[in-house]
């Protein structure tokens, strides 16, 4: 897989070894050691993917996180020590993409890492996915989605979504009628290989919060005991 990445975290130890796995993973590594170097890195480097650690001198993961997402959609990675769940959420919610504990494997940091890259191509698509099998623009109300450009418009103003968003988006878009339970979101192809129930959630949540501050606060509906379905947009 080609694509490069920046590992930010201050202990050299961690960065050797997440280095090491993803360049066995064909990727190119960039590393900084606290958070204001992550941050100015980012920018220069604008990488595929960012491995971010939370807890660091100088300027902690999180509020490298909420500096990138003034002007940057980069995937994030969390790494932390903590494993609480409020860690876990809150990370999700600020525009984390995903989130891996330490001690981790490096064998699973290089496969979520991957996963998130995938959702950075047009997928292959099989028989069993819920994803588009054309890219033409979406639309549903004054809501509209082009996944050639990634962008989201509410009557023709764009906004800003994550990749992981824009793909939940994308398949509300594809069947709004549809009723998604949790379990079909896990594993549907755009998060098949690593989200949980709590991390569906946290993504609809900010979704949520997007589109509503956009203009839209309905775009998606709660159908308690069961899932969540696309609402009127209108």
């Amino acid at each position: 897989m080609s694509a490069t990445v920046l590992i930010v975290d201050d202990d050299a130890h961690i960065r050797e070894v997440v280095r090491y796995a993803l360049e066995q993973a064909g990727m190119t590594v960039h590393e900084a050691c606290h958070g204001l170097e992550g941050l100015d890195k980012a920018r220069q480097l604008s990488p595929s993917l960012i491995v971010l650690d939370i807890l660091m001198p100088e300027m902690d993961g999180l509020s490298v996180c909420r500096e990138l997402r003034k002007t940057s959609q980069i995937p994030i990675l969390f790494l932390s020590s903590r494993d609480e769940e409020i860690d876990r959420i809150l990370g999700l919610e600020m525009g984390g993409d995903d989130y891996l504990s330490k001690p981790f494997s490096p064998r699973e940091l290089v496969a979520r890492a991957k996963a998130i890259l995938k959702r950075l191509i047009p997928p292959t698509i099989g028989e069993d996915s819920f994803l588009p099998r054309n890219q033409d623009t979406l639309h549903h109300g004054d809501l509209s989605l082009c996944p050639t450009t990634y962008q989201a418009h509410w009557r023709s103003q764009p906004f800003t979504l994550t990749v992981t968003e824009f793909h939940l988006l994308q398949l509300f878009l594809l069947s709004p009628h549809k009723v998604f339970t949790r379990d079909e979101l896990v594993q549907a192809t755009v998060f098949k290989d690593i989200v949980s129930d709590r991390t569906i959630d946290s993504h609809i949540r900010r979704l949520r919060q997007k589109c509503s501050a956009a203009g839209c606060e309905t775009a998606i509906e709660t159908v308690h005991g069961f899932g969540y379905k696309l609402g009127l947009c209108q």
